[in-house]
């Protein structure tokens, strides 16, 4: 106990340099942290002096969802600092409830957040901590379009994008708000990431910080085992026993009908022969006759469905958005970081899925598909992998086009090839079924950004990056640079 006194001290003392305004959470067994609830108003320890704050909020896993988030609010503590200081707020290092994602988010999506974020996180495995890691504090440009629904449902919180750390058991933040000037870039991968548009200066003068900051710890939790009947045998499909009749996940797995049977894992693979009947049998009242003579579209790859990836359909809105079709392609990066194994995508998109639900107040996962390093195409929001399923990936031009996010962050780090093969294979499919050229153009009409206005007709390429149509990083310039490569080999396997 004295060594775990005397850490505390190190650490809190550490922080207290650095920090104008840190909170400490209580450092207490992992196994009372998952039941622990402070009362409203209870005092928490900070740099030397108790503070009180609102409570420490852990949404719990319920009985038959697994996984869970825990949700703490950061607090600033009273601290001299010279005038003109930036505000800083924080959470001093402290045991909590395993997770496996972190974000920050804030009260209001119109409200941006100009500083920094950086957090370090202690290692379930090793026991050992981080170091302190950027988290990208530009996620706005990925949104839903002004005037949808989505962001007018007065659940839609502004926040940072997620960080993947794998299983850990303690954290710490801090969060800066920066004076005018540019955001720093210099750093190495996974510990500076860029999600914005760093040419830009913030506004001047600006040093302080959005109400409401909370810091979200995500458990993105194990799908549960295979439902069996009473002969012992497995029941194809039933990945998730608890929810597997409810009318959500019938929904959701049969939005694919016409591709896989109901309740399947993964929608398999087709040639170029079946693919093309299918595109006959799926749009043929409304393919030209050229189309029909001639239909550009490259072969269906496999693509894991949200079943196969364990989505809990109870957390997304019920209804399925659309829009018109697909003219267009958007290529993101999850800016989650790239340490993650092939192993763990399918726990890296549960969490992201949760961050964009239950932290974030999206009506469900912001991307239409996802991409890991090892070529795997994830099957994104729910209505249909075949279908013009409406998004919130491209603030500003989620109508008529799809977003396709690799897994991973990609401003120094190369995408694999695998990933960029996959992401050529599925645009060569999905963009064929709506008759677009991969390395053609095509105009969007603007939603409203910061770099098109509201009903502005804009000629993009097919395939774009996340870029071209908002002023940010994403995807990446290493991603970004091998968008002309995805092109070529979309159309070649469309066979232009």
């Amino acid at each position: 106990m004295s060594n775990i006194r005397g850490m505390r001290g190190f650490l809190a003392s550490s922080i207290g340099v650095t920090c104008a305004a840190v909170l400490t959470l209580p450092l207490i067994p992992p196994a009372v942290a998952t039941t622990a609830r402070p009362a409203l108003g209870a005092e928490v320890a900070t740099s030397g002096r108790a503070v009180a704050g609102p409570a420490v909020r852990q949404e719990g896993a319920e009985p038959s969802v697994p996984g869970s988030t825990q949700s703490l609010p950061l607090v600033s503590s009273a601290r001299d600092r010279d005038a003109g200081d930036p505000a800083e707020q924080g959470l001093s290092p402290g045991d909590v409830r395993h997770f496996s994602l972190v974000g920050v988010t804030w009260d209001t999506p119109d409200n941006e957040l100009h500083g920094r974020v950086q957090v370090r996180t202690r290692s379930v495995g090793t026991g050992k901590w981080s170091g302190w890691q950027d988290l990208d504090t530009h996620n706005s440009a990925h949104a839903a379009d002004p005037g949808t629904d989505e962001p007018a449902s007065g659940r839609v919180r502004g926040s940072t994008a997620p960080l993947w750390v794998g299983e850990s058991d303690g954290v710490e933040v801090r969060v800066t708000a920066e004076p005018a000037g540019p955001r720093p870039t210099d750093g190495p991968e996974d510990e500076v990431r860029g999600g914005g548009d760093d040419s830009t200066a913030h506004p001047e003068g600006a040093a302080t910080l959005p109400a409401g900051l909370r810091l979200e710890l995500v458990d993105p939790g194990e799908p549960a085992p295979e439902k069996v009947d009473p002969a012992g045998a497995p029941r194809p499909g039933s990945l998730n026993p608890e929810t597997v009749e409810t009318a959500e996940v019938l929904a959701a797995s049969g939005a694919n009908a016409e591709l896989a049977p109901v309740g399947a894992a993964e929608i398999p693979a087709l040639g170029r022969a079946a693919t093309e009947r299918e595109l006959l049998a799926l749009r043929g009242n409304e393919l030209t006759e050229a189309q029909r003579a001639k239909p550009y579209i490259g072969p269906r790859p496999r693509i894991v469905t949200r079943r196969g990836w364990g989505a809990n359909e109870g957390w997304r809105e019920r209804q399925f958005s659309y829009t018109k079709k697909v003219k267009a392609a958007f290529v993101h990066h999850t800016a989650t970081g790239s340490k993650y194994s092939c192993s763990q995508a399918p726990s890296l998109i549960r969490g992201i899925y949760r961050y964009h639900v239950k932290s974030m107040g999206w009506r469900d996962v912001g991307y239409n598909f996802l991409v890991d390093k090892c070529g795997n195409i994830y099957e994104g929001r729910a209505g249909g992998v075949a279908k013009p399923v409406l998004g919130a990936h491209t603030l500003g031009f989620n109508s008529n086009s799809m977003g396709i996010a690799v897994l991973g962050s990609y401003g120094t780090t190369k995408p694999t090839n695998a990933s960029v093969k996959a992401v050529a294979r599925l645009t060569a499919w999905k963009l064929g079924l709506y008759g677009a050229n991969p390395r053609g153009k095509t105009y969007l009409t603007s939603g409203g950004g910061n770099l098109y206005r509201k009903g502005k007709n804009v000629r993009l390429n097919v395939i774009s990056g996340h870029r071209d149509g908002y002023s940010t990083e994403c995807p990446g310039r290493q991603l970004y640079r091998k968008l002309g490569s995805a092109r070529a080999s979309a159309a070649r396997y469309q066979g232009r």
